[in-house]
């Protein structure tokens, strides 16, 4: 998948449906399958370019306090 069609396949609503003009113009069979490279450079930088984006990748846990089985 070359820059381009990874951008336009990236800018759509995720793959949840609702028959937009980009799905209805892809050819039957195509699939949504973006490189890490894609992935990083298409979605994930301007996600974390956005101020108001906040995520926690790893929760602090005490682990004193929980089972094994009911970590996060």
């Amino acid at each position: 998948m070359d820059g381009s069609a990874a951008a336009s396949a990236a800018a759509g609503d995720g793959g949840g449906g609702g028959g937009s003009k980009k799905e209805e113009s892809l050819p039957p069979g195509f699939r949504f399958h973006p490189t890490d490279e894609e992935l990083i450079t298409y979605y994930l930088r301007q996600k974390i370019a956005d101020g108001s984006f906040t995520a926690r990748a790893i929760a602090e846990v005490d682990l004193n306090k929980c089972e094994p089985w009911d970590l996060p």
